[in-house]
């Protein structure tokens, strides 16, 4: 059977898709005209689009919705919150039998880069730009030392583990969608918030290290990568692989905070700086002598898309949700301007 998105009408189980990038691809998938059925704890606070079925749950009980799920008979099961090896265990044994594929959201930290970045992974920077088929990371868990305990999602997070059991698995076919950076609306990371909050302070002046300032990290604005996970779950010619997902152009640091001034009106300036000589709050803690950059070009050609929205309107579209949805809560540390004018002037 041939999905292709053209007048056949899939079923579509989905773990997750209320919130961000899955609440857009689940958006995206009913205009389509897609049978869709969504699995959350139902927390989030953005509607749904009205013939969209919804099961509340937590993923930490999914085998006992089993029933349910078969009744449904989902021919595509979409997992926008897999984190660990336990999780993708479960997926396996709840849906064998019951869909006939599986796609799953991974992550570009897979790669061996991200170790190299983060510095947990000796060598040199890899080369770039990051293809499929690039190194992935030696040192599993990246996060743990930032866990709280044993029983913080983040102790057991690795999705190189994920691919492993969800690839492995025959009976349960299976796609892999490495995804970049995503940014814009309904974003709970605010990834914009630490520039944008500067530029509507009036500050004259941005700060960059002279390695960041050159850092590229390859990023997506939140409905065109949607576009592409809904074109691999509803074409089955990306069955039994992994794709990066990302803009084909990664721009620098420098040239990502110009970009977002941009948008926001912003007529300062970008003072670009040697790493010893920035205040405390300004030192990103990381090897910025390794980019992130993902050759994103497979899944676009294999399914012939490119994207909707330019970056210039996703930032702009960013921007506005961004002011008018600050973070309730965020680290003041962050925004020591004395610090950064007092580097200015030395």
């Amino acid at each position: 059977m041939r999905f292709n998105g053209e007048g056949v009408v899939v079923r579509i189980l989905i773990i997750g898709g209320s919130r961000f990038i899955g609440l857009e691809v689940a958006r995206q998938l009913h205009v389509q005209g897609h049978e869709l059925l969504l699995f959350n704890r139902g927390n989030s606070k953005e509607p749904l689009p009205d013939g969209i079925s919804h099961i509340q749950g937590d993923r930490r009980q999914l085998t006992e919705f089993r029933d349910r799920f078969r009744r449904f008979a989902p021919q595509v099961v979409l997992d926008m919150i897999l984190f660990s090896e336990r999780q993708a265990k479960d997926t396996v044994n709840c849906f064998r039998g019951v869909a006939q594929r599986v796609v799953a959201i991974s992550s570009q930290d897979v790669y061996r880069a991200w170790g190299r970045l983060l510095g947990s992974e000796p060598g040199k920077p890899d080369p770039l730009p990051l293809t499929e088929g690039s190194p992935l990371r030696e040192q599993l868990f990246p996060y743990r030392k930032h866990a709280a305990d044993a029983d913080d999602m983040m102790y057991h997070y690795d999705k190189i583990l994920v691919e492993r059991v969800l690839l492995s698995e025959s009976e349960l076919p299976a796609t892999i969608l490495r995804l970049p950076m995503v940014y814009g609306p309904n974003d709970a990371q605010h990834r914009l918030f630490e520039q944008l909050k500067r530029m509507d302070d009036k500050r004259p002046v941005i700060i960059l290290g002279e390695k960041m300032a050159k850092w590229r990290w390859t990023r997506g604005y939140v409905e065109n990568v949607a576009a592409a996970v809904a074109g691999a779950v509803t074409n089955d010619i990306t069955i039994g692989k992994a794709y990066n997902v990302g803009e084909s152009v990664t721009i620098s640091m420098k040239q990502w905070i110009e970009a977002v001034g941009k948008a926001a009106g912003w007529s300062g300036n970008i003072v670009v700086m040697p790493e010893e000589e920035l205040p405390a709050h300004l030192q990103s803690g990381i090897n910025s002598s390794q980019s992130l950059v993902a050759d994103c070009s497979r899944l676009r050609k294999e399914l012939g898309f490119s994207d909707n929205v330019s970056r210039e309107e996703g930032l702009q579209r960013t921007v506005d949700w961004q002011r008018n949805n600050p973070p309730v809560e965020y680290d003041s540390k962050q925004f020591d301007y004395a610090a950064e004018d007092k580097a200015l002037v030395n």
